[in-house]
């Protein structure tokens, strides 16, 4: 099944008003600088920070007017001043087996005049665990041959808040703020453990950036972003439950353990330089040898925080047993845990996933030499929700296009 709700695209033409900006996105002391900023006194913004804090992290709050413990004449002010942003959605599929995909619409808030960009945003219900798996950028710069998302140009960076919103709106279409009801399909389990401040109750326990985009190649804003959503005062979610992937980005590895602390896993899909030049292109910079010294020195690194290797299991192509053995010796003395992906299809892809008992073969060398090597069930398949289907249809406009549009709206 699925929600699908149109929306206008159409730019008015019109004198453009100043933007209010969003406090989605906000770190503590940047929103109580932007309320001293709007006139609130030091002290008090202090205070309303905090409360600003748990309004939009704890209880998901989108008015202003809502806000019962901040005075009227308080509240106007900010809704004077500020938004409070989600995004659009402008479709939402259900899987068969309860994955769900929406279709998330963005305005660029440092170019209001713009069109907006889409992103995906995919949540996947499983019996102790609910996690939503967050996009980073629109399209992507890596061309990793084997993943829609490469297929499309990089449109542009998300900010902390459009990277956040993604939570927020998923959080509210689950149920999982304050009162809020869960959908009545019966797909979204309470899973039995949340690891947060809300204890069994919570939809969504775990994050993983590994939507559209490369996190490490717009590092700020998804560094601000995944502090504010581990933050004990706001959405709580352990650092432990949320993991970030990369396909490589060497020089960003180290700050990623040291400033942000969460889990890592990497992007490998295949143990020679040859291929992996061509799979994931990204190893001509910084080939494999570089990328496991990076994993090598992780701060944090422990067997209780192991570095997670993504492998796409591509038929005929890194699925051998040299490659499993030769995976095996690659990672020695790296505490590792390895997800055998079975590959997704989608539109126009040239390769073909490998037969089952390939798979497992691959898998029992690795077992034997000491490494959990799961296999990911896929999940979303019949949505284009599975590892490595997200794409979405925005173009970056041209230099001309956009001073066309520029000069056009403001008529």
């Amino acid at each position: 099944m699925s929600i699908a709700l149109d929306l206008d695209h159409a730019v008015a033409r019109r004198p453009a008003a100043k933007a209010r900006p969003s406090l989605v996105g906000m770190g503590k002391a940047e929103l109580a600088g932007a309320l001293v900023e709007a006139g609130v006194g030091e002290k008090e913004a202090r205070m309303r920070s905090s409360q600003l804090w748990n309004w939009l992290y704890v209880n998901g709050t989108t008015d202003f007017s809502a806000m019962t413990n901040i005075g009227k004449a308080t509240r106007q002010l900010l809704a004077d001043n500020f938004v409070i942003d989600r995004p659009e959605i402008v479709s939402e599929q259900v899987s068969s087996d309860g994955t769900r995909k929406w279709l998330f619409r963005f305005r660029d808030p440092h170019a209001p005049l713009m069109p907006p960009v889409e992103v995906e945003t995919v949540y996947i219900p499983e019996e102790d665990r609910g996690t939503l798996c967050v996009s980073s950028q629109v399209g992507c710069t890596l061309t990793c041959t084997f993943c829609h998302t490469g297929t499309q140009k990089l449109v542009r960076n998300l900010t902390a808040g459009e990277i956040l919103g993604q939570v927020l709106m998923a959080r509210e279409r689950l149920g999982d703020f304050p009162g809020g009801v869960r959908p009545t399909d019966g797909l979204v389990p309470a899973p039995r453990g949340s690891g947060g401040s809300e204890g069994d109750s919570r939809a969504i326990t775990n994050i993983v950036m590994m939507g559209m985009g490369e996190p490490l190649y717009n590092y700020e804003n998804v560094k601000k972003a995944l502090l504010i959503a581990s933050d004990g005062d706001g959405m709580s979610l352990s650092k432990r439950r949320i993991t970030l992937s990369t396909s490589g980005v060497v020089p960003q590895i180290e700050p990623t353990g040291r400033e942000i602390g969460v889990m890592l896993a990497i992007s490998l899909h295949a143990v020679r330089d040859d291929l992996r030049d061509v799979l994931v292109p990204i190893n001509k910079k910084w080939p494999i040898k570089e990328l496991l010294d990076a994993c090598r020195t992780y701060p944090g690194l422990s067997n209780a925080r192991r570095i997670t290797f993504e492998y796409v299991m591509l038929d005929g192509i890194n699925d051998s047993d040299a490659d499993a053995r030769e995976m095996v010796r690659l990672l020695a003395g790296i505490p590792a845990k390895i997800n055998l992906i079975p590959f997704n299809p989608w539109p126009g892809t040239n390769y073909g996933c490998s037969k089952s008992d390939r798979i497992e073969r691959f898998a029992d060398i690795v077992n034997r030499a000491g490494y959990a090597s799961p296999v990911r069930t896929p999940r979303g398949r019949d949505i284009l929700a599975a590892c490595g289907q997200l794409k979405s249809e925005s173009e970056r406009l041209s230099k001309k296009e956009r001073d066309a549009l520029e000069g056009a709206v403001a008529l």
